[in-house]
């Protein structure tokens, strides 16, 4: 090497590590300074909305009024996805995995629970690998197939698409929910622990399946459910086919009217007018024209007839949920549980074999989404998300400014006040909870909001508006609060994380007046829509579910594993188990090419079949290796 080229690089990383310290200072300057912010805020602003007393002495009667009981079965469910190239395929493989166990509450004390014999053996377990030529990958994969060759101008490379493809991810998407939906309607759990963010879920599965004009390719569209053939309608009802009329979900309001006026007319045993649908869902005058309109979308469209003043769904459209639910679930099974190994992601139609897209798998998910929610309301069984690390920001940036808007709050924070507060809710409440050690200590939650409120932003008092566009996400269907759960015995300043923890709405606990916060969007110049979100609205309001919710976390902690120090033991060791499985899966593969590179009518052509840089890798491991 040349004395230039060589002083250049010296030159480069002297650069290079300059800028990074430069940086990184100026980065824990601004997170010192506002830390230095949040020393009062807890006294000032949250001390109502932080609960710092888990009441347990009634906990077994509020076990047995929840659940009917005061010992069930739990499970924690997580996923793991992992994609690898092997000559000219790419395998894809994604599962779900489960530990399952019983938690018996009793009086003052934290629950028992006990765990089921032989953990990494005893729990359901599902996944699925396909192996897939790299040049199909683009009929499968809806993130290539919508590009099309003129945006990426040529072919992408190989390691592109190895790299950027959906395939494994949406497997595990659609094995999570899945086993979860199993593990209810067969296993009788109770308490359901998921490693996912629910209402972000929610959101992504409807953004996924939000392009209609891409459900042209879908293999489920066409097919037959019992004499009827699956047409766009039918999707595009499905997409927000989560119908409580308990909770008055989904909200008759913005994008969600024309559902709720269909659900509406399905489940009546007779036809009606349009000021008998308006009266049963309580929609003023000045709205009545936007449910006629909706009406006469559906009408347009061919799902809803119209006899003189009366509307009903046509026959194509009625009591076709159960029949379409059956479908996404015979299909999980063909997937994961078949014994029938071929064509494992693709599905029969008219005589013909079609790949399911990870748009299918989108839309299967959503079903099977809606699916559990559907069970867990049906069978009072406790569904719970908990999530390790998350970037939300709109405990600070949302709640707090619409409930000082409301009134909720009486002191005044300003808007400069929260934007000079740490990033991240997480990052806020960890701060506040070591720099307030002396004043209260794990375990604490916060209040439980509504979820919708991540799309919530301020206005004039009372007054709100949807995050982009106007949008509101759907209320009253799932709860979020934040926990911290265990300190260290000789340090009260070493904590555990902060968790971010959403769950299901359950009406019979959760849908009262005194829980109701009313706010109004301006839907449209002329046109105001109330937006009736959820909230427990400080540490004096009794919620029966979360306490049942913290009993059973705190009964699910165990300080003598480092790794799992305020976290979830379940959650912890179904993650080992997906790891452990993957290795297997690894393993396999490794065996499948050796017995590709030996097998004699493949052996003479396995350094063409290979790719360039995979040959490149084995070469530099074997020389690493010496």
């Amino acid at each position: 090497m040349s004395d230039e080229l060589r002083s250049s690089l010296a030159h480069q990383i002297r650069r290079l590590s300059k800028i990074l310290k430069t940086n990184s200072e100026e980065e824990i300057k601004d997170y010192s300074r506002r830390f230095g912010i949040v020393k009062d805020f807890y006294d000032k602003f949250l001390k109502d909305m932080i609960i710092t007393n888990i009441p347990l002495d009634k906990i077994e009667e509020f076990a047995v009024k929840f659940f009917g009981s005061k010992e069930v079965k739990f499970a924690a469910i997580d996923g793991t996805e992992i994609s690898r190239e092997v000559t000219d395929l790419i395998l894809f493989f994604g599962g779900a995995y489960s530990v399952t166990g019983t938690i018996k509450f009793k009086n003052g004390r934290i629950p028992e629970v006990s765990y089921s014999e032989e953990l990494f053996t005893s729990g359901k377990t599902i996944s699925a690998c396909v192996p897939i030529y790299i040049n199909e990958v683009y009929e499968i994969d809806d993130e290539f197939s919508h590009k099309g060759e003129e945006e990426f101008n040529i072919a992408p490379e190989d390691i592109y698409v190895i790299n950027n493809s959906q395939i494994s991810l949406w497997i595990m998407h659609f094995a999570e929910y899945f086993l979860a939906y199993k593990m209810v309607t067969e296993e009788g759990v109770k308490i359901l622990l998921m490693d996912r963010n629910l209402p972000g879920d929610q959101a992504n599965f409807i953004s996924k399946t939000s392009k209609k004009d891409f459900w042209e390719k879908l293999a489920i569209l066409g097919m037959d459910v019992d004499g009827i053939k699956i047409d766009v309608n039918h999707l595009e009802i499905l997409r927000y086919r989560i119908f409580n009329p308990s909770l008055d979900v989904i909200a008759p309001r913005g994008d969600y009217l024309k559902f709720r006026v269909l659900f509406t007319l399905e489940t009546s045993d007779k036809p009606l007018s349009l000021e008998e649908i308006c009266e049963i869902l309580q929609i003023p005058e000045e709205r009545k024209e936007r449910v006629k309109r909706a009406l006469a979308s559906w009408e347009d469209k061919g799902v809803v007839i119209r006899v003189g003043e009366k509307y009903s769904i046509d026959e194509k459209y009625k009591d076709v949920w159960e029949k379409i639910k059956k479908v996404a679930i015979n299909i999980g099974e063909k997937i994961f549980l078949s014994e029938d190994y071929a064509r494992i992601l693709k599905i029969e139609k008219d005589g013909k074999f079609y790949w399911l897209t990870t748009l299918d798998l989108a839309f299967l998910t959503l079903i099977i989404f809606y699916s559990l929610l559907e069970e867990c309301w049906k069978r009072k069984v406790l569904l719970i998300g908990l999530v390790k690390d998350t970037s939300a920001r709109e405990f600070k940036n949302h709640l707090i400014p619409i409930l000082q808007n409301s009134g909720v709050i009486e002191r005044y924070l300003k808007p400069e006040d929260i934007s000079s507060l740490p990033n991240t809710d997480r990052m806020l409440l960890q701060a506040i909870s070591i720099l307030n050690s002396d004043k209260f200590s794990p375990p604490w939650c916060t209040i439980e909001y509504d979820s919708s409120f991540i799309t919530l932003v301020p206005e004039e008092r009372n007054y709100v508006r949807g995050a982009i566009r106007n949008k509101i996400s759907p209320e009253r269907i799932f709860l979020k609060s934040y926990i911290q759960l265990v300190q260290a015995e000789r340090d009260p300043k070493i904590r555990s994380n902060v968790l971010a923890l959403t769950r299901l709405v359950y009406p019979e606990f959760d849908y009262s007046e005194d829980k109701l916060l009313h706010l109004v969007n301006r839907y449209s110049k002329t046109i105001e829509e109330p937006v009736d979100v959820i909230i427990y609205k400080n540490n004096g309001v009794e919620n029966v579910v979360q306490t049942l919710i913290m009993a059973t976390l705190l009964a699910m902690v165990d300080s003598a594993i480092l790794e799992v120090f305020g976290h979830n033991k379940p959650l912890f060791i179904a993650d080992k188990i997906a790891k452990w499985h993957v290795g297997l899966f690894i393993r396999v593969i490794e065996s499948l090419e050796l017995w590709i590179k030996e097998h004699p009518d493949l052996r003479d052509f396995i350094f063409y079949m290979s790719s360039f840089r995979k040959r490149r890798w084995e070469i530099e491991r074997y020389r690493r290796r010496g």
